[in-house]
């Protein structure tokens, strides 16, 4: 039997959601980190904006700690969605760089507090929450939009998986997959016209 440390299992998955996330830009060009790939324009560095933008959040102000780093896109006025996509301005490399920045900032809240140290989300009802729960909330939302960033890149190039060091995905050639997917269709348009 091996010893749990839950505050350290917690900041494990956060950390592997983040990596994951940071990895689906990986070998793109500016365009396809960039390109909207859905109605509602998800896109692969705005998800990684949006991570660190969470981060920010709910490490710093909900717990008294905020960062120096400014936040336009939240500002009063801001145009909305501001930090689901990248400008022509920002860089692939300050986005990043604004991510790790944000990951530094949650772990020194993260190792400087205990799992039951309270906050306040001032946009949630009632508010008051605990590290504990704040640290599962943001370790679901990162691997939410890995998981949006694994389907964004599958329909830019195909490329799949859930770390550069385990796809996660059974061994298969493309023929394989094509079939499977064509299987798939028919079963789907034969339940559609049930």
């Amino acid at each position: 039997m091996t010893a749990s440390d839950p505050k350290a299992d917690l900041h494990h998955y956060l950390r592997a959601a983040r990596e994951a996330l940071l990895w689906k830009l990986d070998g793109l060009g500016e365009y396809d980190v960039r390109r909207p790939l859905t109605p509602t324009g998800t896109n692969l560095l705005g998800l990684v904006k949006h991570a660190a933008c969470c981060e920010l959040g709910y490490f710093g102000f909900v717990f008294d700690r905020p960062s120096d780093e400014p936040l336009p896109w939240y500002e009063e006025g801001a145009e909305p969605n501001g930090d689901m996509w990248a400008t022509a301005e920002e860089s692939r490399e300050d986005i990043v760089a604004l991510y790790r920045r944000a990951w530094a900032h949650a772990d020194a809240t993260i190792e400087a507090l205990s799992l039951d140290s309270t906050g306040k989300v001032p946009w949630w009802p009632g508010g008051e929450v605990t590290l504990h729960r704040i640290l599962v909330h943001v370790i679901a939302e990162t691997h939410r939009h890995a998981g949006h960033a694994d389907i964004v890149r599958e329909l830019i190039d195909g490329e799949v998986g859930m770390r550069e060091d385990n796809d996660n995905m059974p061994p298969a050639d493309r023929a394989w997959w094509e079939d499977y997917r064509a299987r798939l269709e028919r079963v789907a348009e034969e339940a559609g016209r049930r």
